[in-house]
């Protein structure tokens, strides 16, 4: 935490998020030119192609220092139709958000997309988070956190298990009516010892900002955890449907 110099929270006040909806960007390192642009929209184009196909791409568009480097992940759990939708969405919105700035990264439920003007490909990034947590809190909360962490355990132990693509997800009975969902994910382009500590870093997170809480949060640029009291991942239960978001959150975005 000491290396986190600015620190940002408020409250979304919607009950209600919809998975078209994204959940925040990041912009930086401004620039001037036609060209670039021209990259960006060609990394892009790419993306969406290539990533909607598979759920992961990674792209690169130009020479030498105006070369922009781009990739994009849906969410390994949701359909490929779910994801395209999202990665459309994601490219249209991102430049749009992010006018003539290089590094540029937008979040959503069901995918991720950044593209940058260095080389980030391999690199596990948890400089940057977004952190989403519940307003209220559990019932009888000293214990649902200790499930709370299990799960989180087994989460990011799927996660960096070989043939899982990144992802992990759990659910664990707390009580007769409490179910606790949990996932866990990076991006394809890391390492699995790279994905562990960019999943360990989030989850040190939960300490600061979510104990107690019924849901929380952490994306990270390589890597994002979370858990909720209801299903958000599928395949869903019989007889319930997957939700992005059920509640009120604080929203807390840390930066080097």
């Amino acid at each position: 935490m000491a290396l986190l110099r600015h620190l940002l929270l408020l409250s979304l006040l919607l009950p209600f998020s919809s998975s078209d909806d994204s959940i925040g960007h990041y912009c930086d390192k401004s620039f001037s030119g036609g060209h670039i642009q021209a990259d960006i929209n060609g990394v892009l184009s790419d993306l969406v192609a290539k990533a909607s196909v598979g759920g992961f791409a990674t792209s690169s568009y130009g020479k030498g220092s105006s070369a922009i480097y781009g990739l994009a992940q849906c969410r390994g759990d949701v359909s490929s139709e779910d994801c395209s939708t999202c990665l459309k969405d994601a490219a249209k919105a991102l430049p749009e958000a992010c006018p003539s700035q290089a590094d540029a990264r937008i979040w959503y439920d069901y995918c991720f997309l950044r593209y940058d003007d260095e080389n980030f490909i391999g690199q596990s990034d948890s400089g940057y988070a977004i952190i989403l947590y519940n307003v209220e809190n559990a019932t009888d909360p000293d214990a649902f956190d200790k499930e709370v962490g299990e799960a989180m355990r087994k989460a990011r132990a799927q996660a960096v298990a070989p043939g899982s693509g990144g992802l992990g997800r759990v659910k664990t009975k707390f009580s007769p009516y409490i179910t606790i969902y949990g996932l866990a994910q990076c991006t394809r382009d890391i390492q699995t010892l790279a994905c562990a500590q960019c999943l360990s870093s989030a989850v040190e997170n939960f300490a600061n900002y979510c104990v107690h809480r019924k849901g929380c949060r952490v994306l990270y640029s390589s890597c994002m955890v979370r858990y909720e009291i209801y299903p958000f991942f599928f395949p869903v239960d019989p007889g319930s449907s997957s939700s992005s978001k059920v509640g009120s959150y604080f929203t807390a975005i840390l930066s080097p």
